[in-house]
């Protein structure tokens, strides 16, 4: 027969060690559950032509976000960063109509909801 005192203090015991573990499991996960959605906006007066977001892990660009569009001076577009990696940090390249290529460097996208060229 199960003592109920035992029984109970090997519950309690049990959820604790679960929860700690959870603590512990967690900062690894942290930008897991992150909305990675950022509005580009274009502030400068030439039409952005091309944009790129690739994580800093990667060592080339990612495809053209915009595809067959272009953001014109003064308009923005909400895009989802999000790889599929759970990655945070990544660069922005945006190619002007102009022949103007700005390259940005480590952007939290777990941190912001927009970001503006200017």
């Amino acid at each position: 027969m199960i003592n109920r005192k035992s029984f109970i203090r090997a519950i309690g015991l049990t959820a604790a060690m679960a929860t700690l573990a959870l603590g512990v499991a967690a900062p690894a996960v942290a930008g897991a559950g992150a909305d990675r959605r950022v509005r580009i906006i274009n502030d400068t007066r030439v039409t952005m032509t091309q944009f790129y977001a690739s994580s800093v892990d990667a060592d080339d660009w990612e495809e053209d976000i915009l595809g067959q569009d272009v953001l014109r001076a003064g308009q923005s577009v909400r895009i989802n960063i999000d790889d599929g990696t759970g990655a945070c940090l990544y660069d922005f390249k945006a190619v002007f109509a102009d022949g103007d290529v700005l390259v940005r460097e480590r952007i939290n996208v777990c941190s912001i909801s927009e970001y503006r060229y200017r």
